[in-house]
């Protein structure tokens, strides 16, 4: 069958070297494109959230855009009848914006692989990209520095001042992979010498499954205690206004 018009395509049939970058929101995808590299680097950009399969049945998995594309360009087909050797891509990269909602999208993503196509997860060929969270640029380097959380963030800070450097403008926050331009973008997530991945293993899955049960679930009281619990947890600074 015909692939998804959406599919930005690589020109690489060696399975062993492509890889598939599911790209949450549109807004990444223009800097996605010319951030990687399209030997073997291809893109299928995904809108929205996409169907939480831990409460939908099969039919209604099958029908949803989102997930209909995802399974067609994987090319392996799904449950029963996945035939791993019919993969058409060597990895499959998750790339979510790294805040609450692109850690939402990761949960449904990872849950519809491990519902569907389990055997992507058991070969370990699913994977999410960690992109950076800041990035500070430090008068008289040549480099900025890219961090991956609050905590890092500070330590840089610290070490930055105890060497008598100095921050120069303002620490830029990403709150999404479109603020990348896609020098930006190929450098921290996209480029495999300079990329972080985490690798999706079967405990991630379990973990994933326990979070959206938890957040959309029906059961709604263990919903109200996390939110509750978690209140204190917040860093206000970092919610959008």
């Amino acid at each position: 069958s015909t692939l998804p018009a959406k599919l930005a395509a690589c020109r690489s049939t060696n399975v062993a070297r492509t890889e598939l970058w599911l790209v949450a929101g549109d807004s990444a995808l223009g800097s996605g494109k010319l951030a990687r590299n399209s030997v073997f680097q291809a893109l299928l950009p995904l809108r929205g959230k996409i169907l939480n399969v831990q409460k939908a049945g099969v039919s209604e998995m099958l029908s949803n855009a989102e997930c209909a594309a995802i399974i067609q360009v994987v090319g392996a087909g799904t449950g029963r009848t996945f035939d791993l050797e019919q993969m058409r891509y060597g990895k499959i990269v998750i790339t979510t914006d790294a805040d609450v909602d692109g850690a939402h999208i990761r949960c449904l993503l990872i849950t519809l692989f491990a519902r569907y196509m389990r055997p992507v997860i058991e070969s370990g060929r699913l994977y999410a990209a960690v992109p950076p969270l800041h990035r500070i640029e430090v008068a008289g380097a040549k480099e900025p520095i890219y961090t991956y959380s609050e905590k890092q963030m500070q330590g840089e800070l610290r070490k930055i001042a105890a060497r008598g450097a100095k921050v120069k403008g303002q620490i830029q926050r990403y709150k999404g992979l479109g603020e990348m331009d896609p020098d930006q973008l190929a450098e921290t997530t996209m480029h495999p010498a300079s990329r972080t991945l985490r690798r999706i293993n079967p405990g991630a899955v379990d973990a994933a499954e326990r979070v959206l049960e938890l957040l959309m679930g029906n059961d709604v009281a263990p919903r109200r205690d996390f939110i509750v619990s978690s209140a204190s947890r917040v860093n206000r600074t970092l919610l959008d206004t």
